[in-house]
């Protein structure tokens, strides 16, 4: 499973750790993913997203018909 978000397509970003001797490491920030399932009323099914924290909040303002709707459009399959 890839680190990334259903909805805004947020993955890990890169850089550096840099200590107190300033040293520098290479490291990764992962994004807030959450997995969700959502009831679609329009199918009668359930489908389960991995979205981030910023997604869910999207969601719940949208409406999840509405997220669907544009995820489709861009050609995701569910």
């Amino acid at each position: 499973m890839s680190r990334r978000c259903d909805v805004t397509g947020a993955k890990p970003s890169f850089g550096n750790a840099v200590s107190h001797s300033h040293r520098r490491t290479r490291r990764r920030w992962n994004p807030n993913l959450q997995s969700h399932r959502y009831w679609l009323p329009a199918e009668r099914r359930w489908i389960r997203l991995t979205l981030t924290a910023k997604a869910l909040k999207t969601v719940d303002r949208k409406g999840i018909e509405k997220v669907v709707a544009d995820l489709r459009t861009k050609g995701v399959r569910f």
